[in-house]
């Protein structure tokens, strides 16, 4: 059987996360896997002995070491409490088949580990400890999105019907990867996809563009093709402000202008503020 793997925290974001996860798994005819993981900060002792005067180190020590096997069992039971929650939150929504792993470890590490068999990815926009004051994005992300080496979901902060889809394609082999994986995928089948392309509208950005149509085309969707001119992310959040689309599928690395739309750039602020899930592929 196919499997998803939604990766859950506790935050606001978590409910959102799999809620997408049975929404996809229900047009995927897929199981889900909800994974927690508890990284090296929630479980690992801090030496303070430096910072202890002599006389009491001992006893102060003997206290650190119950507090922090006090903690770890903590995080523990939290773990799988959250787990517990979210099994029983994609269950309710008509999804037999969830499983639950709480594993201790580096994030990226474990996600190799699980996706071997996985479909795709689901992570919040944003994590527990993120800035939302600043709109930060969740430090986990970009670790995710240049790691693993299947499509991550990234889930907005609440679920919405998904109907209307664009397809951020500017050529790259990301975005090309996206268009064959769609093709030949039942996640988006029966939604209305628009193939965007920002750019100048030339013959050969046309020629480009009306293959990714036709390849879809091919797959049994409805494809309409755009052009327009301007800044990819501007053009990008029109569209998502107007209502005119409900997720947003893209290329996560790449050597153009809409490769700075996702990491390490001040035009990540789409994705920071974007109200809509955005399907990333490397």
């Amino acid at each position: 059987m196919t499997e998803l793997i939604a990766l859950v925290d506790g935050s606001t974001y978590s409910q959102s996360v799999c809620d997408h996860a049975a929404w996809a798994a229900g047009r995927l005819g897929a199981g889900v896997t909800v994974a927690h993981i508890l990284g090296h900060r929630q479980g690992v002792k801090t030496d303070l002995s430096g910072n202890i005067g002599l006389g009491a180190r001992t006893a102060l020590l003997e206290e650190l070491a119950e507090l922090d096997k006090a903690q770890a069992r903590l995080a523990q039971k939290r773990g799988r409490a959250i787990l517990e929650d979210a099994k029983a939150r994609i269950e309710a929504q008509g999804v037999d088949h969830v499983e639950t792993r709480l594993r201790n470890g580096d994030l990226v590490d474990t996600l190799q580990d699980l996706e071997t068999d996985a479909e795709l990815v689901l992570i919040g926009k944003r994590g527990e400890a993120a800035d939302f004051a600043k709109l930060h994005l969740g430090s986990n992300l970009e670790r995710v999105a240049r790691s693993t080496k299947r499509p991550v979901l990234v889930c907005a902060r609440s679920f919405r019907p998904i109907r209307r889809v664009t397809i951020a394609f500017d050529g790259g082999a990301s975005a090309m990867k996206a268009v064959d994986h769609i093709a030949r995928s039942p996640l988006l089948a029966g939604l209305a996809l628009t193939v965007l392309t920002v750019a100048a509208d030339t013959p050969e950005t046309r020629r480009r563009l009306e293959g990714a149509a036709a390849q879809l085309r091919g797959g049994g969707y409805d494809v309409e093709i755009e052009i327009q001119p301007g800044q990819p992310e501007d053009v990008l959040s029109r569209r998502v402000t107007a209502g005119d689309t409900d997720l947003v599928v893209m290329g996560a690395f790449n050597h153009t202008r809409f490769r700075s739309l996702i990491i390490g750039s001040t035009t990540a602020e789409l994705v920071r503020s974007c109200q809509v899930p955005i399907l990333l592929f490397r």
